[in-house]
């Protein structure tokens, strides 16, 4: 028949949330009569928390740099997003977008990239860091990487190191 369910009279009732309910965005809240009636039923909910986010003021492309300029603070539906989103526009420095964003939709954490400052075959400068000392030597990157990510690097001796990209600089710790 549909419509709404007939339920005997209830003259208090309680809300309660399921064990298994995740309250964010769509899900689902019991109400359950505990005077008058026994009965208990499930009622759909939305629930929205709103945060402040970087929203795109038009069209990007992919691979685009992630310029602050193209981006503006606005209050989203962080419930509706699918990842998290970025709120700080510090965390686009040598960032580049890894997919195309639409006017007015936010930026979250998976849409950027680190920018390539390395390339496979440059030359690049090693600083091996121990307790009390540091020495540097030249050698090659063996893959591309950005500033912040690990490589691996080739010394002139032929030795295989690992270390992060500082300002097209490897720093290996001993």
């Amino acid at each position: 028949l549909g419509g709404r369910p007939r339920l005997p009279a209830c003259a208090r009732f309680e809300p309660f949330v399921p064990p298994s309910a995740r309250l964010w965005g769509p899900s689902h809240i019991g109400v359950r009569c505990v005077e008058g009636g026994s009965w208990t039923m499930m009622v759909p909910v939305t629930v929205s928390v709103y945060g402040p986010a970087l929203v795109a003021d038009r069209p990007l492309a992919a691979g685009a740099a992630a310029d602050p300029d193209s981006f503006r603070i606005d209050q989203v539906d962080l419930t509706a997003a699918r990842g998290a989103p970025v709120a700080d526009p510090a965390q686009l420095a040598g960032r580049a977008l890894a997919r195309p964003g639409g006017a007015g939709e936010p930026l979250r954490a998976q849409d950027l990239r680190v920018l390539q400052t390395v390339a496979a075959g440059d030359p690049v400068r090693i600083r091996l860091v121990g307790p009390g000392f540091t020495v540097s030597s030249d050698g090659f990157a063996l893959a591309g990487a950005g500033e912040g990510q690990s490589l691996r690097v080739r010394t002139g001796t032929g030795r295989l190191l690992v270390g992060t990209v500082h300002d097209r600089v490897v720093e290996v710790k001993l």
